[in-house]
């Protein structure tokens, strides 16, 4: 078994050198992780989620059906939050690597591309497709800008 597995590890090691150098600080994604669950608490609680509420058409009423709705399992809501969160923390680790992102200006340059190519263009669907509001769609795209930075900021900083 041990050769089988040194065998594909040779392999391997020759397409993807850089997969096998790859040391990931796991106890930094989950602190990334925990950052930015926290900074989405803070974001659409009590720094803007009233703003976020009103970009969202969602009454009071509304807000106050759904907390009874969810009193008792709102685990059943945050942990899947957090689980993205993680997920996303330990992609984006591999990325830090790969980019070589060692302190704030190259984390924040690293988000930003990454934030550009892949967050802010597929939230661009909800206004073309779904008819999410522009301002609902620029709020959304600067917390996410906000997350990214502070997690890749973290993972950087921190390996």
């Amino acid at each position: 078994m041990g050769l089988i597995s040194s065998a594909y590890k040779d392999y391997f090691s020759h397409i993807f050198p850089l997969l096998f150098m790859l040391t990931i600080n796991y106890l930094t994604v989950l602190l990334a992780a925990v950052a930015t669950f926290i900074i989405g608490f803070l974001w659409h609680g009590p720094l803007f989620g009233k703003q976020w509420m009103k970009l969202s058409n969602i009454s009071a009423a509304e807000a106050e059906a759904g907390k009874a709705a969810m009193a008792g399992k709102m685990w059943m809501y945050l942990l899947p939050a957090f689980l993205q969160q993680l997920v996303m923390a330990y992609v984006l680790a591999h990325f830090v690597y790969m980019w070589g992102a060692s302190d704030i200006i190259s984390s924040l340059e690293l988000a930003f591309w990454i934030w550009l190519g892949f967050i802010a263009t597929v939230l661009l669907n909800g206004v073309l497709w779904e008819k999410r509001t522009v301002p609902l769609y620029l709020f959304n795209i600067v917390y996410h800008f906000v997350s990214l930075a502070s997690m890749t900021i973290i993972l950087a900083m921190w390996k």
